[in-house]
């Protein structure tokens, strides 16, 4: 609302493609967010998009830059997870557990606490802190037998904390029940089940059998081959009669012990 009409469609346009592109080609949904950037750095929600289209490619420098912009435009504390989580993406664990722990957390709704406790799990294991890793993750959300959309990465998360820790069984009980929440398949929980269970996928389709029919023109053939040799065996004369192409190919076949001026006889009493 802030910028002129025409201005602003331009904009929008970018934001869109962002968000249509941000999954699937995350390199041109970046390339947009700059668009709107260069458009309209001003407004909270371009730096915001920015900020999320860099660290879907792994720019975490810039995307903290945006996601700070943002923050400090709107006074909102929903971005504090994905913050944290790119001070580990830089390589800064301790700075994320640090965050964990400011006054910010209380003020994020539940799915951000949710995914507050993700980010400090993975700085913990980033740290060498395996087991503490698993009980930062332990809580009533995990506990829950209600399934939110945040509930399978949770459970996905803890099962392979446990996994780390060789504590494969309860590992796997706990990917069972990612799987059992994870409807819009955001997990691979059901890959890391079957590698668990020592299940492996394979093409049914064996190389050196495709089921493919075979070529119309080596039936054809083997069919003549076939019928000739039967000819031959029976003591018939065979000879092939060329025409411009293989279609125009003729088998003639003469009976044995037959002459053709018999034939010719038959042939005009018929």
């Amino acid at each position: 609302m802030s910028l002129p009409k025409t201005l602003a469609d331009d904009v929008a346009k970018n934001l869109v493609m962002v968000a249509r592109l941000l999954d699937e080609d995350p390199e041109q949904a970046y390339g947009y967010s700059r668009i709107a950037l260069r458009l309209a750095s001003r407004v909270a929600a371009v730096r915001e998009a920015a900020g999320f289209a860099a660290y879907a490619v792994a720019k975490y420098s810039e995307a903290l830059a945006e996601f700070r912009a943002a923050r400090r435009m709107t006074g909102s504390v929903e971005l504090w997870p994905v913050m944290a989580d790119c001070e580990r993406g830089l390589g800064r664990p301790e700075k994320a557990m640090a965050m964990a722990g400011e006054p910010e957390v209380a003020k994020l709704d539940k799915a951000g606490q949710v995914e507050m406790r993700l980010v400090a799990a993975g700085a913990r294991r980033d740290m060498g802190q395996a087991d503490a890793a698993v009980v930062t993750l332990q809580g009533p959300e995990l506990a829950s037998n209600a399934v939110h959309p945040w509930t399978a990465r949770l459970r996905y998360a803890y099962a392979d904390a446990l996994l780390e820790v060789g504590r494969e069984d309860e590992a796997r009980d706990w990917f069972a029940k990612a799987l059992e929440a994870d409807q819009g398949g955001t997990t691979d929980a059901s890959d890391r089940l079957a590698e668990l269970d020592g299940v492996e996928f394979t093409d049914a389709l064996d190389d050196g059998d495709t089921g493919a029919p075979a070529d119309e023109s080596d039936e054809t053939d083997a069919a003549e081959e076939t019928g000739v040799t039967v000819a031959e065996e029976a003591g018939a004369e065979v000879s092939v009669v060329e025409g411009d192409d293989v279609a125009d190919e003729v088998v003639v076949v003469e009976a044995a012990g037959e002459d053709t001026d018999d034939e010719d006889e038959r042939s005009e009493k018929g």
